[in-house]
């Protein structure tokens, strides 16, 4: 597959990190379990590869069965994660520095990593370009959001002391939520790192984070089997 070269995106030489470990416990084997007939790692390295070069994609795995279901794309997957890199209690900052320093000492020359998590199929390549275009070294990550469900000046509530509510934020006194300032989440789609920024604090620490808005129909993130039945209804019906 080849590059684009008639944008901004062209002139970065992205690294994309696909994490998909085999323990997964909120959907069991999610990252090799079929979605509409292909296996749910394979819609993510579909759109690094349209953006990127092999060489500059990799599956993060510690399972031999996922490595084996990515390299079913034709994607040759050279990088294993380190077993101990692979429990549920591993951060997401750890596992994208292992494949970083992998890629640096086998003379993979890139500078941005891009966190595409298998758990967001409905991502599409122009999702990932945009985020792509807003970032400048100067950012430490443009990560990818969607309108908030609940927003914290209107209907997103804190338990006060003597156990009443009160509004997160604001005075309480607004009574339309179109009224409100906007509130964005992140939906987990696309995250497009400093490498310098992450090699010296973690994502949470980020001072400077752009946000690239994706609209609420794409913005699901697969947790629970639910998620899961959702996201297969909205597909098959897409067309």
């Amino acid at each position: 597959m080849t590059s684009p070269t008639d944008d901004r995106t062209a002139s970065l030489r992205p690294l994309f990190i696909i994490p998909a470990r085999g323990g997964s416990k909120g959907i069991p084997r999610k990252n090799i379990r079929a979605l509409c007939g292909r296996p749910l790692i394979h819609y993510s390295i579909d759109v690094a590869r349209a953006l990127a070069p092999d060489s500059h994609v990799i599956v993060s795995t510690d399972d031999e069965e996922i490595r084996n279901v990515a390299e079913a794309t034709g994607l040759p997957v050279n990088y294993m994660r380190p077993a101990e890199l692979g429990g549920d209690k591993i951060g997401s900052r750890e596992v994208i520095l292992d494949a970083m320093d992998w890629a640096s000492r086998s003379g993979i020359e890139y500078d941005c990593v891009v966190l595409l998590q298998p758990t967001s199929p409905l991502r599409t390549v122009g999702d990932v370009k945009s985020a792509l275009d807003l970032y400048t070294p100067r950012a430490d990550m443009v990560v990818t959001v969607t309108e908030a469900s609940c927003n914290p000046y209107y209907d997103c509530f804190e338990t006060a002391a003597d156990g009443t509510l009160h509004v997160s934020k604001g005075d309480g006194k607004l009574t339309r939520r179109q009224d409100a300032p906007p509130a964005w989440q992140y939906n987990g789609a696309v995250y497009v790192i400093n490498p310098d920024s992450i090699r010296s604090m973690t994502l949470g620490e980020f001072p400077r984070r752009i946000p690239s808005v994706m609209p609420r129909s794409r913005s699901v993130d697969l947790d629970t089997p639910l998620d899961w039945i959702i996201t297969e209804h909205l597909m098959s019906h897409e067309n």
